[in-house]
């Protein structure tokens, strides 16, 4: 199965006033988000997915292969379906998301998300790590919890699953996973997904990914037992990456 990994990358982000082209040790960080995709060599081929030439420029300029879109897309996989659809990318079977602002994203996440389609078990797959039970009551993180066949049940920014009996906080802990934002689509999936109405999951968690799960596409879950890092939201965030770029580059070649 041909496998496209595309990175979607808007430029009007209001957090971090224009991210994609923000820089991460001297190159913008969709850059190095491209090259960390790149390197990992688990897509036949990776895409820069823009709406701004400014960051289509950046991306050619540092050897990265960009595509235009739309800039009405409500979400990162709106803008993955059209690249889907793009004469010069039809014939790739797997497509994954990789958001453009996780320049530490892990192999284990992105491998394990596509591994659950490539295998034929489900038509998406994410990622999850095991997290902390400190997280169940942060509404930054989403959590995720899945049956036994790997299939989720449900993603929530609430603290799932809930504990209810004290007695039971060493069975919740051992079953607390924190997902990853990483998405593989086959094909035929990611075109039923886009032409699905917002789920009322959807709008009241804001969560895209309850819009396929409400509507019955399974969505297979890789647990990856390695560290998370976070993306980058904030000039916080990017000095801490800025920080700690070079060990991390050092740790990924060394």
């Amino acid at each position: 199965m041909r496998t496209l990994a595309v990175i979607p990358a808007r430029l009007g982000a209001t957090r971090l006033p224009r991210k994609p082209l923000r820089l991460l040790a001297g190159l913008p960080l969709v850059v190095r988000v491209w090259q960390r995709v790149r390197d990992m060599d688990i897509a036949d081929r990776c895409v820069i997915a823009t709406d701004s030439q400014e960051v289509a420029d950046a991306a050619m300029s540092h050897g990265a292969e960009a595509v235009m879109t739309s800039p009405d897309h409500p979400s990162g996989t709106h803008r993955v379906a059209e690249v889907a659809r793009h004469p010069d990318f039809t014939n790739y079977d797997v497509l994954v998301n990789i958001q453009g602002d996780e320049p530490f994203i892990s192999r284990g996440a992105l491998t394990g998300a596509v591994r659950m389609v490539t295998a034929g078990n489900f038509p998406l797959g994410t990622a999850a790590v095991p997290a902390s039970a400190r997280v169940l009551g942060d509404p930054g993180v989403v959590k995720v919890v899945a049956g036994e066949d790997g299939r989720a049940m449900y993603f929530s920014r609430a603290p799932i699953p809930f504990l209810r009996d004290a007695e039971d906080a060493d069975l919740q802990r051992a079953h607390v996973r924190q997902h990853i934002g990483v998405y593989a689509y086959g094909r035929d999936a990611l075109m039923q997904w886009i032409s699905l109405p917002e789920s009322p999951l959807e709008r009241i968690e804001r969560l895209e990914q309850l819009r396929p799960l409400a509507a019955g596409i399974a969505i297979g879950v890789s647990i990856v037992d390695e560290p998370v890092r976070p993306g980058i939201d904030t000039e916080a965030d990017l000095e801490l990456a800025n920080h700690e770029w070079t060990t991390f580059s050092s740790l990924m070649t060394g």
